[in-house]
């Protein structure tokens, strides 16, 4: 892939594809992280003298705009982020974004408003996708990809401007694949992966995948519970899949068949229902309550956990080991991640709710070597898909 120091780009309109996808409480962003992550590429173009595009999704307005999901609070942190005003275009390539366009002199940025308010962006039509994108390109003369959490879409911004200008990969994009090929071509060992979050359907992918490649595969969160089920054991009214219980016990043939060390929790928090305040037991993994539901791994699974993770040189995880939303369910995710804290290995953590929950905690995101912004793009990677906006930026 090019980078942005193949790209001459002092005086010209540079449009730069960004991942500003971030948590709004109504006009109140709750995790920035996102819009952190954009700013360095942004910042380098500014300074190189580009008049900057930004543009980006927020949620899934479906192809209409509507206000909850406006990028006018993004365009207000990200000028407080960049220490410039960020002039804000009222859509993404009609009347609003050209007369923002034209008015960018060297070094000034602007946001266009949500990608997805165009029903071009996600269509599956390649002729609609690609008249989207002919008018998205026309407001720039040159694209820098650098929205990594929407790599694995095959979307007019993402997949079908690069066609249409010259291109190259912003700094984020650069690093994060950099970070991912180290977890698929050039691993320290022991390689321990970390997954949870709520459904094993989710990552059906990146586990069989994984299973080749990892010395250690630890299962947590609402997704463990499926494969306790697989093994035969009582799960209560914990989430489980049951559609999926063949592929599991798959999975763990596979495992032991490899030699991989597959670990599940041997103890759960085991609450009276999904609520912050639900009383809750520790119990054994393999015998829930009938009346009861897991919503985070016990501490002995946490101690275990750790333990795993102690040796390993390194890490990937994905997903939370329960309810992190609610404090008396966030101990087996914080633990987690304490543990590759501690660690000496190379640690990712995987994006999504992962990131989320880090930052959520209070926890110094440099204690670990790398912080994705792309939950979704990462597992698809991993998984060994050519993710579509990756093929696009290759010279």
């Amino acid at each position: 892939m090019r980078k942005l120091d193949d790209l001459d780009v002092k005086g010209r309109r540079v449009l730069v594809r960004a991942d500003l996808n971030v948590p709004l409480d109504g006009e109140t962003i709750t995790d920035d992280g996102r819009i952190r992550a954009s700013v360095p590429t942004i910042t380098a173009l500014a300074e190189a003298g580009a008049k900057v595009i930004v543009c980006a999704h927020l949620g899934r307005p479906k192809g209409r705009p509507k206000p909850e999901f406006s990028l006018r609070p993004v365009a207000r942190r990200l000028g407080e982020l960049l220490g410039q005003d960020v002039a804000f275009a009222t859509d993404v390539a009609g009347p609003g974004a050209q007369s923002t366009v034209a008015g960018l002199q060297e070094g000034q940025v602007a946001l266009l408003e949500n990608l997805r308010y165009e029903p071009g962006e996600e269509s599956k039509d390649d002729a609609t996708r690609r008249a989207f994108a002919e008018r998205l390109a026309a407001l720039a003369e040159l694209y820098v990809g650098d929205g990594f959490g929407a790599v694995h879409r095959k979307h007019a911004s993402v997949y079908d401007v690069p066609a249409l200008l010259p291109h190259a990969a912003g700094g984020l994009v650069v690093a994060e694949v950099e970070v991912l090929r180290k977890l698929t071509d050039d691993t320290e060992r022991p390689y321990v992966v970390v997954l949870g979050g709520a459904k094993v359907s989710d990552k059906l992918g990146v586990i069989a995948n994984l299973l080749t490649k990892v010395d250690r595969l630890l299962v947590g969160g609402g997704m463990a519970y499926t494969f306790l089920a697989a093994q035969g054991h009582e799960v209560g009214n914990s989430l489980l899949q049951a559609d999926q219980l063949d592929q599991v016990r798959g999975f763990l043939d596979e495992a032991a068949k490899r030699g991989v060390d597959l670990v599940l929790p041997v103890d759960v928090l085991a609450a009276t229902g999904f609520a912050e305040d639900a009383p809750y037991d520790v119990v054994d993994a393999t015998r829930i309550p009938a009346d009861r539901e897991g919503l985070d791994i016990g501490p002995e699974t946490r101690e275990l956990f750790a333990a795993k993770l102690a040796d390993a040189r390194t890490v990937f995880w994905n997903g939370p080991m329960g309810v992190f939303e609610f404090e008396a369910f966030a101990g087996g995710t914080r633990a987690v991640a304490e543990a590759l804290i501690a660690s000496d290995a190379f640690t990712v953590v995987g994006g999504g709710d992962s990131a989320a929950a880090v930052r959520r905690l209070g926890l110094a995101e440099d204690g670990f070597s790398h912080i994705s912004t792309g939950g979704g793009a990462s597992l698809e990677y991993l998984e060994g898909k050519t993710l579509p906006g990756l093929a696009a930026l290759e010279d």
